[in-house]
């Protein structure tokens, strides 16, 4: 199972974009165990969006796509509603 992921820092206004086969793990990665790296310095992070798949192929399609211009309006969208948020 791969599951494509999208963090929010509700503090700086920042998202995430990406894909694992372990959520778990890293999640506690971003808010926790790194030292170096974007993610880093917008801590702490909240899961705003999760999609699984069984094919790592089809996550890291869906991760682009998110990351393009469409699939980010489309999480702002998702984000303006579950965090009651007008930025983004």
């Amino acid at each position: 199972m791969f599951t494509v992921y999208v963090l929010y820092s509700p503090s700086f206004n920042e998202i995430y974009i990406g894909f694992t086969s372990d959520l778990n793990n890293r999640f506690l990665s971003h808010n926790q165990f790194a030292t170096k790296g974007h993610t880093v310095k917008y801590r702490p992070w909240v899961i705003a969006h999760i999609e699984d798949f069984a094919i790592k192929s089809e996550a890291m399609k869906r991760e682009k796509q998110l990351k393009s211009s469409n699939g980010r309006t489309f999480i702002w969208d998702i984000i303006r509603k579950k965090f009651d948020t007008t930025d983004g």
